[in-house]
Parts: C-alpha cells; sequence; structure tokens
C-alpha cells in the first residue's frame, strides 16, 4: 500500500495548481464564464485530462485526472467554472470516448478537449431526477436515424453548450432497458435552449432546460447500442461521482488554509481565536472531514483505474465529499463570523456552491441506498 505520490504526479499537481491560479486570480463576477475562460481550462488541462491523447487529451486514469481536478478546484476561486468544465469531461466526453462511433470521436473529441466546444448532459427531466429510468423524452425510428421528442431540464452548460449528451426512451415499456443515448448538435433543427436558470451558487455557470422538438439525430449519433443508455449513463455517473467531486476536496483544502489563516489573525478578548476551543475544534473537525473524503476518493479512483467493480467505493466517496464540504463551509462561516457572511472572502460562496453537491450527480440519499445494496441489505 502507498500513500505518496511519485515526483511526476506531484509535478504535474504543482503545475496545474500555479497555472490555474495564474489564470484565474480573481474572485468571478456576477457574469457567466466566457470562451476565453473555457479556452484558458484547456490550456490547463482540465478538459481533456482523461481523454485518449490521440484526440489530444492527457490519457490520464481515473486517479491521475482526479488529482488534476482537484489542483484546479483548489486554485480556481470560481467553483461554478470548475463544476461546468468536471459535468463537460466526465458526463459528456467520456461517454463519447467509450461508446461513441468513430466518426463522433474525430470529430467532437479534439474541440472537447481543447476547449473549441463546450458539452452539455441533458439527462434529468421535470419529472425524473433521481429516478433516472422514468424517462418521458422519446425516441422514433425514422429512415437513418431517430426523432427525439421531450425536454430536459438542469441542463449544466446548456446554454452555453455547442452538443449535447442526451438520453431519450425508445421503448416506455421496457423501463431502463428502453433507454438509449444520442450525440445532439446544438445546431441540430429541433433543438430549443432555454433561458439559464436563476441559481442559490455557482453562478458562473449557465444551466437550464432544452427541449427537443422532433429534432433529427442521425445513426452514428446513438452512444453504443440501442437500449444500452442506463449503462452508458452509470458508467458517465462513476466518473463523476468519483472525479468530478475530487474539485470539492480541493475547494475544501482552499477553505482549511483561510480558516487557519484567519484563525491565527483574528484577535478577541485579547487572544487569537485560534486559541479558543471553539473555533480549534471546528478546524479539527474540518481537517478530518478533508482527509477522510479526500482518501475515499483516491481509493473510488484507485479501483476504477484497477477495473474493478466500484459501486461501493464511488457512493462512499460522493457522499463523505458533498456532506463534509457542506458541512464544513458551514463551519467556515462560523469562524470568521460576520465576514464569513460577506462576499469579500469567498466563504459565504463557498458554503452556496457547496449546497448543490448533495444533490447533482445522485443525492446523498440515493448514495446511502447504492451503499446499503452493495452491503446486501
Amino acid at each position: 500500500m502507498e500513500f505518496g505520490w511519485s515526483d511526476g504526479q506531484q509535478a504535474r499537481y504543482d503545475e496545474v495548481l500555479e497555472a490555474t491560479r495564474a489564470a484565474f486570480p480573481d474572485p468571478p463576477g456576477t457574469g457567466f464564464y466566457d470562451r476565453k475562460d473555457w479556452l484558458a481550462l484547456g490550456e490547463i488541462g482540465v478538459l481533456g485530462a482523461p481523454l485518449p491523447t490521440e484526440y489530444g487529451g492527457g490519457g490520464l486514469g481515473a486517479l491521475d485526472t482526479a488529482r488534476v481536478v482537484e489542483a484546479v478546484g483548489r486554485g480556481c476561486p470560481d467553483t461554478g467554472l470548475v463544476f461546468a468544465a468536471g459535468a463537460h469531461t466526465f458526463a459528456c466526453a467520456m461517454p463519447v470516448v467509450a461508446f461513441g462511433t468513430d466518426a463522433v470521436r474525430r470529430r467532437l473529441l479534439p474541440g472537447l478537449a481543447s476547449g473549441r466546444l463546450i458539452a452539455g448532459n441533458a439527462m434529468t427531466e421535470p419529472e425524473a431526477g433521481s429516478d433516472s429510468s422514468a424517462l418521458s423524452t422519446t425516441a422514433t425510428r425514422t429512415d437513418g436515424g431517430w426523432l427525439l421528442n421531450g425536454t430536459k431540464s438542469f441542463v449544466t452548460n446548456g446554454p452555453a453548450s455547442d452538443v449535447y449528451v442526451t438520453y431519450a426512451t425508445v421503448n416506455p415499456k421496457a423501463g431502463f432497458l428502453g433507454v438509449t443515448g444520442f450525440v445532439v448538435d446544438r445546431t441540430a433543427e429541433g433543438v430549443v435552449v432555454g433561458r439559464p436558470y436563476d441559481k442559490m451558487g455557482m453562478h458562473s455557470v449557465p444551466a437550464g432546460a432544452v427541449t427537443f422538438e422532433d429534432c433529427f439525430v442521425p445513426d452514428e449519433q446513438v452512444l453504443g447500442t440501442v437500449g444500452g443508455g442506463a449503462a452508458i449513463f452509470q458508467h458517465s455517473m462513476g466518473w463523476e461521482r468519483a472525479c468530478l467531486f475530487a474539485l470539492y476536496v480541493g475547494l475544501l483544502d482552499r477553505l482549511l488554509g483561510q480558516c487557519v489563516d484567519h484563525a491565527r489573525s483574528r484577535r478577541q478578548f485579547g487572544r487569537r481565536i485560534g486559541d479558543f476551543q471553539a473555533v480549534s475544534h471546528r478546524i479539527a473537525d474540518i481537517t478530518l472531514r478533508l482527509e477522510s473524503a479526500r482518501l475515499l476518493l483516491y481509493r473510488a479512483c484507485w479501483s476504477m483505474d484497477r477495473g474493478e467493480p466500484s459501486v461501493l467505493e464511488v457512493a462512499l466517496s460522493k457522499l463523505a465529499v458533498s456532506e463534509g464540504v457542506l458541512a464544513s463551509a458551514t463551519d467556515a462561516v462560523r469562524i470568521f463570523g460576520g465576514r464569513g457572511y460577506l462576499r469579500e472572502d469567498g466563504i459565504e460562496a463557498a458554503l452556496r456552491d457547496a449546497v448543490p453537491s448533495t444533490i447533482f450527480s445522485g443525492t446523498s440519499d440515493i448514495q446511502r441506498q447504492l451503499i446499503v445494496k452493495e452491503m446486501g441489505l
């Protein structure tokens, strides 16, 4: 058992962290990210980290990819931007890598890796959230392809995307065996992109509804086999629940550093506030959550790289990271007191950005269900 990083792995982390801090030195504004920001992510290498090198990617495994995402999450104060990158890579690009046709791979993957293209994952529907098998969006066979009809909600990157990875039902009676994955170009006739939602946090990443109205998708843009969409989606969720959540490990690392610095410098009643047990114990709790979540995430990614069944490890990781960052961001606001409620230090933003981590990619309750199922209950 080895708990250290090789010189090359540590050098990559340091380089990515330095490049991220240089590219994104300022807190996010009130608007959405722009193409310049997205291209910068491509230059840093986070968009294409796990993509094959033949398409301009980094060719990294899950563990090394997570380490890259962690560095970007720590170095970039705009958590929404990093989340957008993770959704683009793990929920969209990786299904194309594993299940796309050769023609689709050649056409899309270089742009997805470099940042010339933005991808949106269109799975969730108004009446199909946690129950992802109950899709009302349909795909009907036609000459040379399929006609898609239905509305997807909460499409991360949706209003900005050039391409969508989406899922539709070809046979409503077949349940999850009737779900099929598709790659849909934004320019395809029948794609209607909704306005961005006004969200609680992660303001820089646009998310909204995407509607398909008799949208034609050619056969070559089917992902995998017809009826195999549920397995494809679960494949992408494995990557997302493990590697994407490394951004929150990075955020927790940054948040912990801010709390320690504040506890050392802030004085009340003639003493550093870090000398008060109420403050120091909160910092100890944040440290415990960070290191526990980090080890579980690394363990999940290690298991994925070995090709082992990883449902339990990934669910434990996702649950620990999301619940840990939410609890720790709440503690950070308390440590900073009144300043934690102001936008200046970014503490309140960390709390707002942490809340949805317990919802997307499978809620915390879904992760608990996966865990007990894997335990044989």
